[in-house]
C-alpha cells in the first residue's frame, strides 16, 4: 500500500511517500520549496527585468507570493490576475484590486498587451512531484490515496472577523462528534475531498488541483496535523497528558491532549510573541485560565478550555512537546531561563515531516478500509503504542 502525503506550508512543502512494506523512518521523502516562495521568486525575477505578470489557476497561500506581487507594483510595473487566482491574496477582489493587481477575465487575459510572465497557481502540484520521484524510479501509478495540508483561515461573510471566523471553526471542529471508527481527536480536522466545507475555500483548491488522481484524496488544515504528527514520538504518547504546540512560520496553535480528548486549545500569530509571551499562554492553557480575550485581544485568532480540571506542569522529563520551523522560538538568548522544559518532538526520526505522519493518521480514520495497515506501521515503526488521548 502506498500514500502520497503532502504538507504544504509557507516556507517548504513536505512530501513523504508511505509504503507498507518499508518502515516508516525509510520511507521516502522530499522537503522542498513551498508553492508561494517559488511563485514569489518568479514575481521578483520579472520585477527584475522590467516584465508585466499574469497570475492564473486556483487560490493558493499567500504571503511572500503577495509581498512579490506588492513589490512589482510598486516598482510601477503591471501585475494582471483572474478571479480565482486573485484570491490568493484576499478573498475579497475589490481589495485585490486596491493593492493595484488588475483583476482579469480569461478572455481579458488572452488579449494582454507584450508578453507578460504567465504563472499558475496552486498549492498543490501532483504532476510536478510524480516527476520529481520519477527522475529517481519511483511511480505514483498505484496510489491507495493522496493526503493534502494547507493552512485555510476560512472565507469569512463580509464584515466578520477572519480571525474570529478561524476561530469559529476551530471550536466547532473540536466540539464536533467523532466519526465513526475515528482514533484521533484531531482527525476531526481532516475530509475527504467530496466532503470538504464549503467555507475552506484554500482546501477546496487544493481538491480542484487533485482532480485527475485516481485515488481518494484527504485534505487536513496544516498545524492539526503537525500536532497529531508529533504525538507520535514516543515521549510524547508515554505522556497521559501533553501540552503540544506547532510554532509555525506565521501562526502559532498548541493543543493540551488528554484522557477526554481535546481539553483546550490556542492559536496565535507567531509574529506577534516572543518566549515570554508563549510561555505565558502555554502555562495559562496547562491550567484553565486561559481566556479566549487574551489572544483575540492581542489579534491572534483565539483560545477555549474544555476541561476546567488543570494540567499540573513539572512532571516527567518535558513540559510542552513543540514542533514546527519556528520551534527555535524556544531556544532562548544567553542568560534566559525559560519557565517551561521544551522537549523538540521527532516523530519517527524527523520533524520537519511530522505533519505528513498526522496527514497519515487522519487517513487511517478517513479511510477505514486502509486504517488497520497504516496504523500497523505507525505502532511498529515509533514503537509509541496508543496515547490514552486517542478516541476509543
Amino acid at each position: 500500500m502506498k500514500i502520497l502525503t503532502v504538507d504544504i506550508g509557507t516556507g517548504t512543502q513536505d512530501i513523504f511517500l508511505y509504503d507498507s512494506r518499508l518502515d516508516l523512518e525509510n520511507g521516502f521523502k522530499l522537503v522542498v520549496p513551498s508553492p508561494t516562495m517559488m511563485v514569489n521568486r518568479r514575481i521578483k525575477a520579472a520585477t527584475r527585468r522590467g516584465q508585466a505578470v499574469l497570475l492564473r489557476g486556483v487560490m493558493m497561500g499567500g504571503g511572500p507570493s503577495q509581498w512579490a506581487a506588492e513589490d512589482h507594483v510598486r516598482a510601477g510595473l503591471p501585475i494582471y490576475a483572474t478571479p480565482d487566482a486573485a484570491r490568493s491574496f484576499n478573498d475579497d477582489l475589490e481589495a485585490v484590486q486596491a493593492m493595484g493587481i488588475q483583476v482579469v477575465g480569461e478572455d481579458e487575459a488572452k488579449r494582454l498587451p507584450g508578453s507578460p510572465l504567465e504563472l499558475e497557481l496552486r498549492d498543490f502540484d501532483f504532476p510536478a512531484i510524480a516527476r520529481s520521484l520519477a527522475h529517481f524510479d519511483v511511480t505514483l501509478d498505484d496510489l491507495e490515496a493522496v493526503a493534502v495540508a494547507v493552512f485555510d483561515h476560512g472565507d469569512s461573510p463580509p464584515g466578520y472577523s477572519d480571525r474570529q471566523f478561524r476561530f469559529d471553526y476551530l471550536d466547532e471542529r473540536i466540539r464536533a462528534r467523532p466519526r465513526a471508527g475515528a482514533r484521533h481527536p484531531l482527525s476531526a480536522f481532516a475530509y475527504r475531498a467530496e466532503h470538504t466545507p464549503p467555507i475552506l475555500t484554500r482546501l477546496l483548491a487544493v481538491v480542484a488541483s487533485a482532480g485527475e488522481i485516481d485515488a481518494p484524496v484527504v485534505v487536513m488544515d496544516t498545524a492539526p496535523a503537525a500536532v497529531l504528527g508529533a504525538t507520535f514520538d514516543p515521549r510524547v504518547a508515554a505522556r497521559r497528558r501533553a501540552l503540544v504546540a506547532n510554532i509555525g512560520n506565521f501562526h502559532t496553535l498548541a493543543f493540551r491532549l488528554g484522557p477526554g480528548g481535546i481539553e483546550g486549545v490556542f492559536e496565535h500569530h507567531t509574529g506577534l510573541i516572543d518566549l515570554p509571551k508563549l510561555e505565558g499562554l502555554l502555562r495559562a492553557l496547562a491550567d484553565g485560565s486561559l481566556q479566549h480575550e487574551d489572544v483575540f485581544g492581542d489579534h491572534g485568532h483565539g483560545a477555549l478550555i474544555y476541561s476546567g480540571q488543570g494540567m499540573p506542569l513539572g512532571e516527567g522529563d518535558f513540559d510542552v512537546a513543540v514542533t514546527g520551523p519556528r520551534r527555535t522560538l524556544y531556544k532562548t538568548a544567553a542568560g534566559e531561563e525559560p519557565l517551561f522544559r521544551p522537549y523538540f518532538a521527532v516523530p519517527f526520526g524527523d520533524m520537519m515531516i511530522a505533519g505528513c505522519f498526522g496527514l497519515l493518521a487522519a487517513t487511517a480514520d478517513l479511510l477505514p478500509e486502509l486504517g488497520e495497515g497504516i496504523r500497523a506501521s505507525l505502532r511498529g515503526a515509533g514503537g509509541s503504542g496508543t496515547p490514552p488521548w486517542e478516541i476509543n
